[in-house]
C-alpha cells in the first residue's frame, strides 16, 4: 500500500452534521426511551420533579355539598326558627322540618335537608327571633363532584409538579405523588489553558462554564451537587478516560466543556470511543454551536447514561445545551416535547447559509416581539446575560422585521416550565 493510500485510509471522514430539528427529536426520543424510574415523594418534597401517572382525585370533588357564602341554611318557607349552627369540618345533623333554619358558615358541609342558603347579608331578625329573607333562585352551595369526579384524570403523566399541581394534589387527597427521579447530573471542565479564580491575563482565561452550566442544569430540573463539578480536568487521554468514567458511576448526564473537535488536546472523542459509547449526534448544523454532541452508554444490567459534549466557547456552550440536553431531560423526566412559541422580530436577523442560526433576543412577552441583542460572539456572555431566549432562524433564510420565527426560551427562574 502507498504512503498516500495509507494516509487516505487512516484519515476519518466526519460524518455530515445533524439538522438543528432533527437533532432535538432524536436526543428527545433517545431520553424519552430511558425515562427515569417513578418513586413516591411527599408532598412538601416533590416540587419541580413530574408526574410519573395521572393525577386523579380520590373523591369527587368537593365531596360534599359545600356552602359557598356565610348565612342560614334554610328548610322550606320562612320565616325560619333556628335550631342550631353548621361550621366548617363538622358533619351537621339532617334539618327535619320545614321552617328550620341552622346558621352556616362558607366551606361547610350543607346538612340534609336543604332547600336554599340565605345569604346573612340578605337576611333579617323577626320580633321573635325568627330568620326572614328571599334566597337567591340560584343555589348557593358548591354540589358533590362540581370539579371533578373521583378517578377523573385531571393531569396527565409528564406533567411538571409545581405549587398549583401541589395544591390540586393535597385537595384531591393525596399525601405522596409518583413522578420520575430527577436526573442526576455532572460537568467535567476541559483546558489546562483556564483559571478558576482571579482575572485572565497572561495567555490564560477564565472559566465562565464551571459555575454557570450548573446552575442552567438545575433550571433543567437537575440535581447537580458541589461535587458534581471536576476541573480543569488535564488535557490528556488518560485524565479524560480517568475522569468521565468517574463522572458516569453516579450521574445520568455528564456534561463536558471544550475538546469537541479534533485538534492536538481535543480528547473527548477517544474518550468516548475507549468507553464503549455510541453517538445520538455529532455535530448539528447551527450556528453557534457547531461541534456539539451527544453520546449514549448502556450497561450490561441496562442502565443508560448520556454524555453531553458541549463546544468550549461559552455561547455555543449555552446554545448545546438549549439544543440537546434540554430535551434530552425533558425525555428523560417523561415531559412532552415543548412546543417552542413563536415571536415576531422586531428587527432583521441574518441568517447563517445552511445552518440554522439561533440569535439570542430579549421577549417583550407583552408585544409577542423579539429584539436582537449586543454582544453575541460565540465567546461572549454579555448579550446572553441580558436576552431570555434564542430566535430560531432555519437554514437558507433570513429573518426580516415582522416575520413570525420560533423562539427557544431560557429557563430564567429554577424549575420554569420553558425551554
Amino acid at each position: 500500500m502507498s504512503t498516500e493510500t495509507a494516509a487516505a485510509a487512516a484519515e476519518v471522514v466526519a460524518p455530515p452534521p445533524a439538522g438543528w430539528e432533527e437533532a432535538r427529536s432524536r436526543v428527545y426520543a433517545v431520553g424519552l426511551a430511558a425515562a427515569l424510574p417513578a418513586v413516591s415523594r411527599p408532598l412538601a418534597d416533590a416540587d419541580g420533579h413530574t408526574l410519573a401517572e395521572p393525577l386523579t382525585p380520590r373523591t369527587d370533588l368537593p365531596a360534599f355539598p359545600t356552602s359557598s357564602v356565610d348565612g342560614w341554611a334554610v328548610r322550606g318557607d320562612g320565616p325560619w326558627q333556628v335550631v342550631g349552627r353548621v361550621l366548617a369540618g363538622h358533619t351537621p345533623p339532617p334539618l327535619q322540618a320545614d321552617g328550620s333554619t341552622v346558621e352556616i358558615a362558607t366551606g361547610a358541609m350543607v346538612p340534609e335537608g336543604t332547600t336554599a342558603i340565605l345569604r346573612i347579608e340578605e337576611s333579617t331578625r323577626t320580633a321573635d327571633g325568627r330568620v326572614a329573607g328571599t334566597p337567591r333562585p340560584t343555589p348557593e352551595w358548591r354540589e358533590p363532584g362540581e370539579e371533578a369526579y373521583a378517578g377523573e384524570e385531571l393531569l396527565p403523566a409528564g406533567t411538571p409538579v409545581d405549587p398549583a399541581v401541589l395544591g390540586l394534589a393535597a385537595s384531591c387527597g393525596h399525601d405522596t405523588l409518583r413522578v420520575r427521579r430527577r436526573p442526576r447530573a455532572a460537568l467535567l471542565v476541559f483546558g489546562d489553558e483556564l483559571l478558576t479564580s482571579g482575572p485572565p491575563g497572561a495567555g490564560r482565561v477564565r472559566d465562565a462554564l464551571g459555575p454557570s452550566v450548573p446552575a442552567w442544569l438545575r433550571r433543567y430540573g437537575c440535581q447537580v451537587r458541589p461535587a458534581d463539578v471536576v476541573g480543569p480536568v488535564a488535557d490528556t487521554l488518560p485524565a479524560h478516560v480517568a475522569a468521565l468514567r468517574a463522572a458516569l458511576a453516579d450521574a445520568d448526564l455528564v456534561c463536558t466543556t471544550g475538546g469537541t473537535m479534533h485538534g492536538p488536546v481535543d480528547h473527548l472523542h477517544p474518550t468516548l470511543e475507549a468507553l464503549g459509547a455510541d453517538y445520538v449526534v455529532n455535530t448539528v448544523a447551527v450556528r453557534p454551536g457547531f461541534p456539539m454532541l451527544l453520546a449514549r452508554l448502556v450497561d450490561d444490567d441496562g442502565r443508560v447514561r448520556f454524555v453531553a459534549g458541549l463546544p468550549g466557547n461559552p455561547q455555543s456552550a449555552v446554545v448545546a445545551l438549549v439544543s440537546l440536553v434540554a430535551p434530552l431531560l425533558a425525555g428523560l423526566q417523561g415531559r412532552p416535547m415543548p412546543v417552542l412559541p413563536q415571536v415576531t422580530l422586531a428587527e432583521p436577523v441574518p441568517g447563517r447559509g445552511d445552518y440554522t442560526h439561533l440569535a439570542l433576543v430579549r421577549w417583550d412577552r407583552v408585544a409577542g416581539t423579539a429584539h436582537p441583542v449586543r454582544h453575541v460572539g460565540s465567546a461572549m456572555l454579555r448579550g446572553l446575560s441580558g436576552a431570555d431566549g434564542f430566535a430560531v432562524i432555519r437554514p437558507g433564510t433570513s429573518g426580516v422585521g415582522g416575520d413570525r420565527v420560533p423562539v427557544v426560551p431560557l429557563p430564567l427562574t429554577p424549575g420554569e416550565r420553558s425551554w
